[in-house]
């Protein structure tokens, strides 16, 4: 009798066991099933996002409802946000990837870059709360230069230029090869007469950066830049020299260059007055007859003006 009790004891003990050993594996199971589901719908997205952000949005929400911590496919979603400019769901699915990778450097500047374009869309507390994750993709990788590019950026816009100049600074220390991280260093310096540190950066950045298609604008800044670095030293030379490189490499998008160049030439002792003319009546024709007449009020006048005291015709 007291031998069969004990069997019944240890047969309802391994019922047990096997009856939770059995629930943890079904429960193990459906987490893989949706492990499994979130990544083929994660595959999916990625295969929409070149054509469909809005369908491959949708797949990624979907993924990370079944698997919430694969940061993986948050980072994936964050990237589909950034494509259709919604800075607001870009920055707070990254502060979901960051909490649950804060090792990923790339997770920390995406969210602050996220929140720079909130403040650049009107938001301009967003620029303070941006700081902390530049910071953090700096403590995670110092040699993240678009990190410091954008902390500068903050701190530009929350009034502390100090910091902005360090960190517009480190930003090319750690990439000298990025085009657009030189006009706001330029343009910061020669705000406060910084002038022979403007020069040298600028004239640092317009031999390292190749012209191209991306290059263009930011090449084009710098050159204006120097100019006003020449104009500041009243070095005539190095004003026409800055403009005709700036003219080289300005294309058709920007109108204004023939004003600059044409004007520079028109106050040159003595004045080039041939080339003046050409460059001056080029500017008026493309720009103040056309659509753009009332954003280049000034220049226009001041090109008419410099016209008739060069004794050309405007027509």
């Amino acid at each position: 009798m007291g031998s069969d009790l004990r069997k019944g004891e240890r047969f309802m003990k391994l019922r047990v066991v096997h009856i939770a050993a059995l629930s943890a594996l079904m429960a193990s199971t459906g987490c893989g099933r949706d492990h499994i589901e979130a990544i083929n719908l994660a595959n999916e997205g990625d295969r929409a996002v070149q054509v469909n952000v809005e369908g491959a949005v949708q797949k990624y929400e979907q993924a990370v409802q079944l698997d919430p911590t694969n940061h993986r496919i948050i980072w994936k979603l964050a990237k589909a946000y950034e494509k259709k400019e919604d800075w607001d769901k870009m920055a707070s699915s990254l502060s979901r990837a960051v909490q649950i990778a804060p090792d990923f450097a790339n997770y920390w500047f995406k969210r602050g870059y996220a929140l720079v374009k909130q403040a650049e869309a009107g938001n301009p507390d967003a620029y303070e709360e941006s700081k902390e994750p530049l910071k953090k993709c700096i403590e995670k990788d110092p040699n993240y230069a678009e990190c410091y590019h954008f902390l500068a950026e903050a701190s530009l816009w929350t009034n502390d230029e100090q910091a902005a100049l360090d960190n517009y600074s480190k930003a090319i220390e750690h990439d000298p090869s990025t085009a657009y991280y030189y006009p706001p260093l330029g343009e910061l310096l020669i705000t406060f007469k910084f002038y022979k540190e403007a020069e040298q950066i600028l004239k640092e950045g317009t031999r390292i950066v190749a012209p191209s298609e991306k290059a263009n604008n930011h090449l084009y800044a710098m050159y204006v830049l120097r100019f006003q670095v020449a104009q500041a030293k009243d070095d005539k030379a190095e004003m026409v020299a800055s403009m005709e490189k700036a003219q080289e490499v300005a294309g058709e998008t920007h109108p204004e260059i023939s004003f600059n160049l044409g004007s520079t030439y028109a106050v040159m002792d003595p004045p080039q007055k041939e080339k003046a003319a050409r460059l001056l009546k080029s500017f008026v024709k493309r720009a103040c007859r056309s659509a753009k007449a009332a954003q280049f009020k000034e220049q226009c006048e001041t090109a008419n003006s410099l016209i008739q005291k060069l004794g050309a015709s405007v027509n």
